[in-house]
C-alpha cells in the first residue's frame, strides 16, 4: 500500500512541480503579477491536474498498455487534457457565466501548461503510481503549483512598490525572487531520507 499522505507532501513541498521540476514556468511568471489572477490560475490548475491524472491513468492502463502502444502516451495525454479543458470550459460557460468571465483566458492556457502534462507523465511513467496515488499526486501537484504561484504573486506585489534599480525591474527581479523561493523549497528535500 502506498503512503498517500507522503505522496501528497512530496508533491507539494519536496518535488514541487514549479520550483524543483521547473514545469509550468510560462504561466508561473506570466500570471504571478497579481494575487487574484494567481488564485484563479491555481484553482484551475489544481482541478485540471486532478481530473487529468484520473483520466490519463485509466487511458494508459486500459487502452495504451493492453494494445502495446505506450509510446503514444504523450499524444494521448495531450488529447485527453485538451478535451477535458474544453469540456470544463463549455460546462462553466453554460452553468456559471460570471465564473467563466472571471476565469477568462486562464482555462484555455491550462491546455498548454506543461505542468499538467508533466504530472500525468510522472504518474504513469516515472513513479508508476496506482490509481489512487495518481489522483492524490495530481491533486497535490496542483496544490503545490497554487502555493508556489501565490507566494510568488505576494512577493511580486510587494516588489512593485520598492525601488529597485531599473535594470532589475520586471522579469529580472522575478527570476531572482523565484530562485530564492526555489532555494527555500530545496530545504524540504533534506527532511526525507
Amino acid at each position: 500500500m502506498e503512503n498517500l499522505l507522503g505522496i501528497a507532501v512530496a508533491a507539494i513541498f519536496i518535488n514541487n512541480i514549479v520550483l524543483t521540476k521547473f514545469l509550468g514556468l510560462c504561466s508561473f511568471f506570466g500570471l504571478s503579477t497579481r494575487l487574484k489572477t494567481s488564485v484563479m490560475m491555481g484553482m484551475a490548475v489544481t482541478f485540471v491536474a486532478t481530473c487529468s491524472s484520473l483520466i490519463t491513468w485509466l487511458v494508459y492502463q486500459y487502452l495504451l498498455v493492453p494494445f502495446h502502444i505506450e509510446y503514444m502516451r504523450i499524444v494521448a495525454f495531450i488529447l485527453v487534457i485538451a478535451s477535458f479543458v474544453q469540456l470544463v470550459e463549455i460546462t462553466i460557460r453554460k452553468l456559471s457565466p460570471p465564473l467563466y468571465r472571471a476565469f477568462g483566458i486562464y482555462l484555455p492556457l491550462i491546455t498548454v501548461n506543461c505542468a499538467i502534462l508533466g504530472v500525468t507523465l510522472i504518474n504513469v511513467d516515472v513513479e508508476r503510481y496506482s490509481f489512487a496515488a495518481s489522483v492524490v499526486n495530481g491533486f497535490a501537484t496542483g496544490l503545490g503549483y497554487t502555493l508556489a504561484i501565490l507566494m510568488m504573486a505576494g512577493m511580486r506585489e510587494r516588489l512593485q512598490i520598492c525601488e529597485a534599480p531599473s535594470s532589475f525591474r520586471g522579469l529580472p527581479l522575478a527570476f531572482i525572487t523565484a530562485a530564492l523561493l526555489a532555494l527555500a523549497f530545496q530545504g524540504f528535500g533534506g527532511m526525507v531520507e
